[in-house]
């Protein structure tokens, strides 16, 4: 049996003001917290059936603050529809400095009001799968660290680093050689493009775009043309970033 205080503190972490107050998150499923348990976040604590305990022993270290549960007990706590393995309390990674001369030898994604937690974890996998050295969040965005967040980043939140700044501020502040570029319906035809992977791609919300601030900050404008007959009005964001950053790494 889950002790009623660590139930209630589990729960309390589905709500981004007590993972702030807590400085931890959660991580659901199986798969995520063995990938969690490789990774350098630190671990608070592990609830796990007795299956999955007995089956991953080799993988868990001989200190980690661990408590056996039901599957009930884990669905209950959680916030997946079923949970048949394992949660973990994890955490809260400090932040580090972002290299000032970053954008200038490595891409980096730049989120402009991304509210969709789904969305941002696969945008943070998107940005794991290319190798990008992190993303850069406006402070509009969903919180990288909620439960939503994290399970569709299938891993990407443990390797990724995450920055919060004010776009429109910290854009303009770049050096004039940096390539700051963004989604545009009347920019340039991404595919005609020669590209390399350096500088901020920019991508704004699911619903309005960007922010006119961070838009008149961009210094190339990309289009991603549609296909003879498409009727589309437009395309998820991840979807679009996954297109542009594929471009950036055509001829890598």
């Amino acid at each position: 049996m889950v002790s009623k205080a660590l139930g209630k503190y589990v729960q309390s972490l589905h709500q981004k003001k007590y993972r702030h107050r807590h400085g931890a998150f959660l991580v659901e499923g199986g798969k995520s917290v063995l990938e969690l348990l490789s990774s350098d976040l630190e671990v608070e604590h592990v609830l796990a059936t007795a299956e999955f305990i007995d089956q991953n022993r080799a993988h868990l270290p001989a200190r980690l603050p661990l408590s056996a549960a039901t599957e009930t007990e884990l669905t209950q706590l959680g916030t997946l529809a079923t949970n048949t393995t394992a949660l973990a309390v994890v955490h809260l990674p400090a932040e580090t400095p972002l290299p000032l001369t970053l954008p200038e030898s490595a891409l980096l994604l730049a989120l402009d009001e991304v509210r969709d937690p789904g969305n941002l974890g696969t945008l943070l996998r998107l940005a794991d799968w290319y190798g990008l050295p992190g993303v850069v969040l406006s402070p509009g965005c969903a919180d990288a660290y909620a439960p939503k967040t994290v399970a569709a980043s299938m891993g990407a939140f443990a390797r990724v680093r995450v920055w919060e700044r004010d776009l429109a501020a910290w854009l303009p502040t770049l050096a004039p050689a940096v390539g700051i570029f963004g989604a545009d319906l009347e920019g340039d035809n991404v595919h005609r493009l020669s590209l390399h992977p350096a500088g901020v791609l920019v991508m704004g919300s699911e619903s309005h775009g960007l922010t006119p601030a961070v838009a008149a900050a961009l210094t190339r404008r990309l289009h991603i043309p549609r296909g003879a007959g498409g009727q589309a009005e437009s395309l998820n964001v991840a979807i679009s970033a996954a297109i542009l950053l594929d471009n950036f790494f055509r001829n890598e």
